[in-house]
């Protein structure tokens, strides 16, 4: 996480319609739910429940074993 300036004031994003209007407004700037998630934590102080319910999840892919013979 990079230093932050404790006398520098960010937004606060607590309810779901101003993380929604954040995420539409950065969504072109983030290539990847990762990037989305550093560039809201970097300029906005936000909740993050609200964050997660607007944000899909990236779930792994699953990975089969090969079936025994």
């Amino acid at each position: 996480m990079p230093n932050t300036d404790p006398r520098v004031v960010k937004p606060v994003l607590v309810n779901p319609t101003g993380v929604a209007h954040a995420l539409g407004e950065l969504k072109q700037k983030a290539g990847t739910t990762a990037e989305m998630w550093r560039l809201l934590t970097e300029r906005f102080v936000v909740d993050l429940d609200a964050v997660a319910t607007l944000l899909p999840s990236e779930e792994p892919e699953t990975v089969w074993l090969p079936a025994r013979a």
